[in-house]
């Protein structure tokens, strides 16, 4: 895509493994442990900012907010306050955001059913590593 259809020269090149493309800073905040888990939690339809943070569960408020805000700014949901009283405000993913939250949910999917496989091997590299009892092993260790 040219920025100038007229100048082949000032094409826009989107690598994520260059260091300035704009596809690596949208990928931190979609891949980021509360980025992924917002956009999966808005999957399931429109929320306001408190249910949100219930089903994130351990995120803090202003982690939450930061993270949506990141999303917002890259298109990914839409904030709409709703007037009402008292005022109250919802999420909702936009098309792009439900695209990307396909995806995550089906690399979920894949490392959900992969928790006995990835136990095991972090016991055994526990054990190698000469934790006792594999304490290396254990989910969140």
């Amino acid at each position: 895509m040219s920025q100038d259809p007229g100048d082949d020269d000032q094409r826009l090149v989107v690598d994520v493994f260059a260091r300035t493309c704009p596809s690596r800073s949208l990928l931190a905040d979609v891949t980021g442990r509360w980025g992924t888990l917002a956009v999966l939690a808005l999957a399931d339809g429109t929320a306001r900012f408190g249910a949100l943070r219930r089903r994130v569960d351990g995120v803090s408020e202003k982690m939450l907010s930061q993270t949506l805000q990141a999303l917002e700014r890259d298109g990914l949901l839409v904030r709409e306050v709703v007037t009402t009283i008292p005022p109250r405000v919802e999420y909702t993913l936009t098309p792009l955001g439900e695209r990307v939250a396909e995806r995550l949910r089906a690399l979920v999917e894949v490392l959900e059913e992969a928790v006995p496989e990835v136990l095991e091997a972090r016991a055994a590299h526990g054990a190698r590593a000469g934790a006792p009892d594999g304490a290396r092993g254990r989910v969140g260790a």
